[in-house]
């Protein structure tokens, strides 16, 4: 049986990166739910690791705000720090049709939602990446804030996802080798 070609509104673990926003201590200290967007945060990089997606992560004015928080040290080898809120020139990624790695599914997580995740999602789309917020693992200190700007973005054509949808994107098949592991992945988060 031939392969079936994939819509290109899925995300392809080849064509994505993960960028983490912001998930600083004193950011993460004025979320509502902190702890839930830390765990929520870590459980999509570690779903990116395993179906090999690229992370990159982001720190807004560190002396100021603090380090990314522990629980996500692992991911931020090279953390890149910024004054700017959207991250877009910081990356300093080309347009995405010369993205030389053809990677051009962007999964945006973090905070804060109404401000860097927004400014860096509109820059994005401007430059023509596929831009994607992973709505589980992006957070606003108020729910009105948070719910207006995942409007404004998916009115501006951001698609608005959960990070299991993403990861079994990802993964595509259960005959992938890593099935098992995002399976179990999945099955330990829990409900949230």
């Amino acid at each position: 049986m031939a392969a079936v070609e994939r819509s290109p509104e899925l995300h392809h673990r080849a064509c994505s990166r993960v960028v983490i926003i912001d998930v600083q201590e004193k950011l993460v200290a004025a979320m509502p739910k902190g702890t839930e967007l830390v765990a929520n945060v870590r459980w999509l990089a570690d779903a990116a690791r395993l179906c090999g997606v690229p992370i990159h992560v982001t720190e807004q004015y560190p002396q100021g705000l603090g380090p990314t928080v522990a629980g996500l040290h692992e991911f931020a080898v090279d953390r890149l720090s910024k004054l700017r809120f959207s991250a877009t020139e910081l990356l300093g990624w080309p347009p995405a049709l010369s993205d030389p790695d053809g990677r051009d599914q962007i999964i945006l997580a973090g905070v804060e939602t109404h401000v860097c995740v927004l400014q860096t999602a509109f820059d994005l789309l401007a430059l023509g990446y596929r831009v994607t917020i992973a709505a589980d693992a992006v957070a606003s200190r108020r729910d009105f804030d948070q719910q207006i700007a995942l409007q404004r973005l998916r009115d501006a054509g951001a698609t608005i996802a959960t990070m299991e949808a993403i990861a079994f994107e990802w993964m595509e098949t259960a005959a992938d080798p890593q099935f098992r592991a995002l399976s179990l992945l999945a099955k330990n988060r829990g409900g949230s």
